[in-house]
């Protein structure tokens, strides 16, 4: 992609999320995550039901009397992006592919951070990492995180999510919010996934699209795996097929379902070519009335 091209499409997006930003952020974006800790307020006297853990002893001691610390939910957060640049993010059965879709996506996580005054960081990834911008706040670095997503041309094809996990783990130390945008056509990132969550506070946003759950009644159709190059012809005129077919990707996606499940980590479907507003809305909704 030419630089001008770059530059006009960040422009695009930008435009395109304004809206939508000022939808979540006028909705359940901040109020859903936690900030990123607690600062000290004041001390009180202790009353009937208080946490004994949060007894200031030296306050106490001095003035014969329990009394407790007081503190405040620190509301600046850190948001990281964990954005997934394999070569499978190239389908598309429509107009948009799954990497276009995740690149909107991003943009819109990333301006909504801006607006909310919060840092935004960026990692993408294959089976490597292909790059990291370090969080930051402003409207010039949201740029700078979109324009690396269209920009940024992957050396790796294959996917590594369990390595991405680890990779955001040792570069991230504060507490943060890890939005992971992948169509998570990977395995073995099951603990990588829980031990992140454990530490951070993850969302996984899986893009699919349609015809990777069903496909139509074709004639004979030449498949490739776009991250291993494999080949296989396929039967698309074949009803038990393409019933095969559909319950093997069923399977596939509600094994992606649990692992996120054992894991305790909420998963956000989007599909390539619909509205990402109302699912993203949705969750907010949700995700506020558990808290």
């Amino acid at each position: 992609m030419l630089t001008q091209e770059i530059i006009t499409n960040v422009r695009r997006l930008e435009i395109r999320t304004r809206r939508i930003v000022d939808q979540l952020t006028a909705g359940a974006y901040h109020s859903v995550f936690k900030g990123r800790g607690m600062e000290f307020n004041e001390v009180r006297e202790y009353e009937a039901g208080d946490d004994v853990r949060t007894i200031d002893w030296n306050v106490t001691a001095r003035l014969g009397r329990p009394y407790i610390k007081k503190y405040v939910e620190e509301r600046e957060l850190t948001v990281v992006l964990l954005v997934d640049l394999s070569a499978s993010g190239d389908f598309g059965s429509g107009e948009r592919s799954k990497a276009m879709q995740a690149a909107e996506l991003a943009a819109l996580l990333s301006f909504s951070a801006v607006r909310n005054n919060d840092r935004v960081g960026l990692l993408l990834f294959t089976e490597a990492e292909e790059l990291y911008l370090p969080p930051r706040k402003g409207r010039r670095h949201a740029l700078r995180v979109v324009r690396e997503l269209l920009a940024c041309q992957r050396r790796r094809r294959a996917t590594d999510i369990r390595l991405a996990l680890e990779r955001m783990m040792r570069l991230t130390r504060r507490r943060a919010v890890v939005f992971l945008i992948s169509d998570m056509l990977d395995s073995g990132f099951e603990a990588a996934l829980a031990i992140a969550n454990r530490r951070h506070d993850v969302v996984a946003l899986r893009i699919t699209d349609p015809r990777e759950l069903s496909l139509p009644r074709l004639g004979f159709l030449s498949v490739e795996d776009a991250e291993s190059g494999e080949g296989v012809v396929f039967s698309g005129g074949n009803a038990r097929a393409l019933r095969r077919l559909a319950l093997e990707a069923g399977g596939m996606r509600a094994g992606q379902t649990e692992v996120c499940r054992r894991a305790g980590v909420d998963l956000i479907d989007l599909t390539c070519g619909q509205d990402v507003v109302k699912p993203l809305m949705q969750f907010f909704r949700s995700r506020e009335k558990r808290r």
